[in-house]
């Protein structure tokens, strides 16, 4: 049974960070690619980043790019979003997911999902 489980969310201050954890168990994950997602209060559910579990190569939607970064901790079959230079429009429930699809930065591909985890971000 695959479990994700996010954890790291709270409340900061415009211009702080947090760092995310995904605790990913339940398989073998090295065929696949781990991502984030965030969705806030009346909008769909939005990409953030991917990585791929062998290879650790990374992509990043345009709004976290420089602020963002996404890593891996194979050994401890954990995957990380560290968050700088947080603004409000951050402000979302941030999810983890995993697909097989390696290239996938769209929700529809990804088949495994945690239960998300709040970000808010003041002003």
């Amino acid at each position: 049974q695959v479990q994700l489980v996010e954890s790291g969310g709270g409340l900061v201050q415009a211009g702080g960070s947090l760092r995310l954890s995904c605790a990913a168990s339940g398989r073998t994950f090295s065929s696949y690619a781990m991502g984030w997602f965030r969705q806030a209060p009346g909008k769909e559910r939005d990409f953030v980043a991917r990585i791929w579990w062998s290879g650790g190569s990374t992509r990043y939607t345009d709004s976290v790019k420089g602020r963002f970064t996404i890593s891996r901790d194979t050994a401890k079959n954990t995957v990380y979003l560290q968050m700088n230079s947080l603004k409000p429009e951050d402000t979302a429930v941030y999810y983890c997911a995993a697909t097989r699809r390696l290239m996938a930065t769209t929700r529809y591909d990804y088949e495994y999902w945690g239960q998300g985890t709040q970000v808010t971000v003041s002003s």
